[in-house]
């Protein structure tokens, strides 16, 4: 996104998802680990904000002091140019994500997401920022965005 890149976005970025940090998690993993009520047992673990994959998008590029360049494409579309990843939008990822968190908090009274997304993502771009080892995007992935979006704009058929 710094680079002024194109940012793919499966389908039309609208539906919700659940961005849970790992403290909040972790809070609720350990009140349930020994807990004979949970043993057997299923459990969301999730933080109560919801926020579409264009919200997500957005607070990432602000967070790390640019405007994103979203380019919305069919899931169906990414599958066709990257099987892997389009397996992975096709699922879940395709659909609004809500999870109900009472069963949790039945059983873990302390359980509550305090953290919101925004916050994450300012910890995400500063452990980024923090080392440039770690600022070497993948070239396989770059190279498939910029596909995907030329395909999406007419300019490349996939392959």
């Amino acid at each position: 996104m710094r680079a002024g890149k194109k940012v793919i976005v499966h389908g039309d970025g609208t539906s919700l998802w659940t961005m849970t940090h790992h403290r909040d998690f972790a809070v609720g993993m350990v009140g349930l680990l020994g807990n004979p009520l949970a043993v057997g047992d299923t459990f969301h673990i999730t933080s109560d904000e919801w926020l579409s994959w264009n919200q997500i998008y957005t607070i990432v590029a602000h967070t790390a002091g640019v405007e994103p360049r979203l380019v919305h494409v069919p899931s169906d579309l990414i599958a066709a140019f990257d099987p892997e990843w389009g397996a992975s939008l096709l699922g879940d990822k395709a659909h609004s994500m809500i999870f109900d968190n009472s069963k949790i908090r039945r059983l873990v009274p302390d359980f509550r997401a305090h953290i919101p997304f925004w916050q994450g993502a300012q910890e995400i771009i500063a452990w980024y920022d923090a080392d440039p080892a770690r600022q070497v995007s993948d070239p396989y992935f770059d190279a498939l965005q910029d596909r995907i979006s030329r395909a999406v704009e007419g300019v490349f058929p996939p392959q």
